[in-house]
């Protein structure tokens, strides 16, 4: 069974628990994240005194600098999910570009951009941020930068694989003997058809730099004079939150990460459960037999062997 067009994808999308679920989630992170200004206070002014726990006047309590730690978890999520979303279309579309054409021209364009990736894949990642962001300026430009310059490598693998496959297509054939254009049949007959792996490749992606972000600025390699869910972090190591128990300037901050990310994660699920084949076939199955579909078992996209 294929579906036939994108409103019955989208339609099956808001249908699916995962999805529905995945995007309130979502939603409401993004929303809080835009109105910042007219939820909560300023997030660096001293509104009271240092390490209070939560109480009637300040929700999530002060951090160690007298600061209001719900008004640094709402505004935080706005440079995280800012940067988080960048970077996934910018790892996409490298991925995409390395990957589209190494895929369709295959020959010695091929051996030579699937070298580069295995050299990018065989390069140790972490170290590889921590150096690059340690040497570049701070800001929101460099992060984005090292972490596109470290991710999109397993992407371009993922889809140079794909391409490779639909090139292979009658239809693909059937348009370069037509005369069609490299760049209209990449554009036009191939890509449209990868939608759903390009989709999770954003989806991941984001999740990556999520982490991968949080993970930097909690080294310190950020920009520790704004904010965001890493600065937070940051700043709650430094006044050694875990010693003092004062759980309520880290916790928070931890749940925004996993929560946001417990929602990429689920809309994931949903996009794999309505474009993969398997799972598409097993449900219309289901529907012509009379029976109600409900599969609660998890179904990666995308796995990294």
């Amino acid at each position: 069974m294929v579906l036939k067009d994108k409103s019955s994808l989208l339609r099956l999308l808001f249908k699916n628990s995962k999805a529905k679920l995945g995007f309130s989630i979502l939603s409401f992170f993004i929303f809080i994240s835009l109105f910042a200004p007219f939820l909560v206070g300023s997030p660096t002014d001293y509104v009271g005194v240092p390490l209070q726990p939560p109480n009637f006047e300040f929700w999530f309590g002060t951090n160690g600098q007298g600061q209001d730690v719900l008004a640094q978890t709402v505004y935080g999520g706005r440079k995280t999910l800012f940067i988080a979303f960048i970077t996934g279309i910018f790892v996409v579309m490298t991925g995409a570009i390395f990957g589209g054409i190494s895929g369709y021209f295959q020959g010695y364009i091929d051996d030579f951009i699937s070298l580069l990736i295995n050299v990018f894949l065989l390069l140790p990642g972490l170290p590889l941020m921590v150096v690059l962001a340690a040497f570049l300026p701070l800001g929101s430009m460099a992060i984005i930068f090292v972490l596109v310059f470290t991710g999109w490598s397993w992407h371009a693998r993922v889809l140079r694989s794909q391409v490779l496959s639909l090139s292979k297509q009658d239809f693909v054939m059937a348009s370069k003997v037509s005369g069609e254009s490299h760049f209209r049949i990449i554009t036009i007959e191939i890509l449209p058809r990868m939608l759903s792996l390009l989709t999770s490749s954003f989806i991941g992606a984001t999740i990556y730099a999520i982490g991968a972000q949080v993970g930097l600025e909690f080294l310190g390699l950020g920009d520790i004079s704004q904010i965001s869910w890493g600065i937070n972090l940051y700043w709650a190591t430094n006044d050694l939150a875990l010693l003092t128990g004062s759980w309520w300037t880290f916790v928070p901050t931890g749940l925004a990460i996993a929560l946001v990310s417990l929602s990429l994660t689920l809309i994931n699920f949903s996009i794999d459960e309505i474009s993969n084949p398997k799972l598409v076939s097993e449900r219309y199955l289901y529907e012509k037999l009379g029976k109600k579909y409900n599969r609660n078992s998890i179904t990666p996209v995308m796995t990294n062997k």
